[in-house]
Protein backbone atom coordinates (compact mmCIF):
# COMPACT_ATOMS: atom_id res chain seq x y z
CA UNK A 1 0.00 0.00 0.00
CA UNK A 2 1.07 3.39 -0.87
CA UNK A 3 1.62 5.88 2.03
CA UNK A 4 -0.98 8.05 0.41
CA UNK A 5 -3.59 5.37 0.10
CA UNK A 6 -2.32 4.44 4.26
CA UNK A 7 -2.93 8.04 5.22
CA UNK A 8 -6.08 7.62 3.69
CA UNK A 9 -7.10 4.66 5.60
CA UNK A 10 -6.08 6.22 8.87
CA UNK A 11 -7.51 9.65 8.10
CA UNK A 12 -11.20 8.02 7.15
CA UNK A 13 -10.66 5.60 10.01
CA UNK A 14 -11.37 8.33 12.47
CA UNK A 15 -14.84 9.15 10.40
CA UNK A 16 -16.04 5.60 11.56
CA UNK A 17 -18.35 5.56 14.52
CA UNK A 18 -17.03 2.23 15.88
CA UNK A 19 -13.33 3.88 15.63
CA UNK A 20 -14.87 7.10 17.67
CA UNK A 21 -16.71 5.18 20.54
CA UNK A 22 -13.29 3.23 20.57
CA UNK A 23 -10.78 5.08 23.49
CA UNK A 24 -8.23 2.83 22.88
CA UNK A 25 -8.06 2.94 18.87
CA UNK A 26 -8.35 6.66 19.49
CA UNK A 27 -5.50 6.45 21.45
CA UNK A 28 -3.96 4.99 18.63
CA UNK A 29 -4.20 7.48 16.00
CA UNK A 30 -4.04 10.34 17.90
CA UNK A 31 -0.69 11.15 19.10
CA UNK A 32 -0.41 11.99 22.71
CA UNK A 33 0.80 15.68 21.89
CA UNK A 34 -2.37 15.93 19.24
CA UNK A 35 -4.03 19.53 18.88
CA UNK A 36 -6.80 20.75 16.78
CA UNK A 37 -8.28 24.26 15.95
CA UNK A 38 -11.95 22.74 15.52
CA UNK A 39 -14.48 24.71 12.65
CA UNK A 40 -16.04 26.13 15.66
CA UNK A 41 -12.89 27.96 16.14
CA UNK A 42 -12.09 25.76 19.97
CA UNK A 43 -8.56 24.56 20.25
CA UNK A 44 -9.30 20.61 21.11
CA UNK A 45 -6.56 18.58 22.49
CA UNK A 46 -6.51 14.43 22.64
CA UNK A 47 -8.31 13.70 25.83
CA UNK A 48 -10.69 16.61 25.39
CA UNK A 49 -11.46 14.87 21.55
CA UNK A 50 -11.67 11.63 23.42
CA UNK A 51 -14.10 12.83 25.94
CA UNK A 52 -16.18 14.84 23.21
CA UNK A 53 -16.47 11.50 21.07
CA UNK A 54 -17.93 9.51 24.04
CA UNK A 55 -21.45 11.62 24.21
CA UNK A 56 -21.17 12.23 20.31
CA UNK A 57 -24.07 12.16 18.30
CA UNK A 58 -22.80 10.39 15.00
CA UNK A 59 -22.75 11.96 11.67
CA UNK A 60 -21.94 9.91 8.65
CA UNK A 61 -18.87 11.73 6.92
CA UNK A 62 -17.25 11.55 2.99
CA UNK A 63 -14.29 12.58 2.11
CA UNK A 64 -13.07 13.77 -1.81
CA UNK A 65 -9.99 15.85 -2.89
CA UNK A 66 -7.56 13.85 -0.73
CA UNK A 67 -3.94 15.25 -1.55
CA UNK A 68 -0.80 14.01 -0.05
CA UNK A 69 2.67 16.31 0.62
CA UNK A 70 5.60 14.52 2.19
CA UNK A 71 7.10 17.41 4.74
CA UNK A 72 10.02 15.20 5.63
CA UNK A 73 10.66 11.23 5.47
CA UNK A 74 8.54 10.93 8.72
CA UNK A 75 6.12 13.51 8.60
CA UNK A 76 2.55 14.25 6.57
CA UNK A 77 0.75 16.85 5.54
CA UNK A 78 -2.67 15.48 4.17
CA UNK A 79 -6.02 18.17 2.80
CA UNK A 80 -8.99 16.80 1.14
CA UNK A 81 -12.66 18.23 1.50
CA UNK A 82 -14.73 16.83 4.24
CA UNK A 83 -18.93 16.24 4.30
CA UNK A 84 -20.76 15.48 6.99
CA UNK A 85 -24.20 14.33 6.51
CA UNK A 86 -26.97 15.47 7.92
CA UNK A 87 -28.74 14.07 11.32
CA UNK A 88 -31.99 15.05 13.08
CA UNK A 89 -29.39 16.86 15.69
CA UNK A 90 -27.58 18.94 13.22
CA UNK A 91 -27.18 19.82 9.19
CA UNK A 92 -25.58 18.51 6.73
CA UNK A 93 -21.40 20.25 6.53
CA UNK A 94 -19.05 21.25 4.04
CA UNK A 95 -15.24 21.70 5.30
CA UNK A 96 -11.76 21.92 4.17
CA UNK A 97 -9.68 19.50 6.47
CA UNK A 98 -6.07 19.07 7.16
CA UNK A 99 -4.30 16.90 9.56
CA UNK A 100 -0.52 16.48 10.04
CA UNK A 101 0.74 12.82 10.21
CA UNK A 102 3.78 11.89 12.15
CA UNK A 103 5.81 8.42 12.01
CA UNK A 104 7.39 7.41 15.23
CA UNK A 105 8.76 3.24 14.96
CA UNK A 106 7.00 2.68 12.18
CA UNK A 107 3.68 3.37 13.68
CA UNK A 108 1.58 6.76 12.05
CA UNK A 109 -0.03 9.00 14.58
CA UNK A 110 -2.27 12.12 13.59
CA UNK A 111 -0.02 14.92 15.61
CA UNK A 112 -2.30 18.26 14.24
CA UNK A 113 -5.71 18.72 12.70
CA UNK A 114 -7.64 21.85 11.07
CA UNK A 115 -11.37 22.32 9.94
CA UNK A 116 -12.15 25.21 8.09
CA UNK A 117 -16.24 25.28 7.55
CA UNK A 118 -17.62 26.37 3.96
CA UNK A 119 -19.72 28.61 3.74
Amino acid sequence: MDLAAHLFDLETRLHRQDVRADEAALRELIAEDFFEFGVSGAVWTREAVIEALRDESFSLREVTDFRLTLLADDVALVTYRGHRFATSQRPASDSLRSSIWRQRDGHWQMKFHQGTLLS
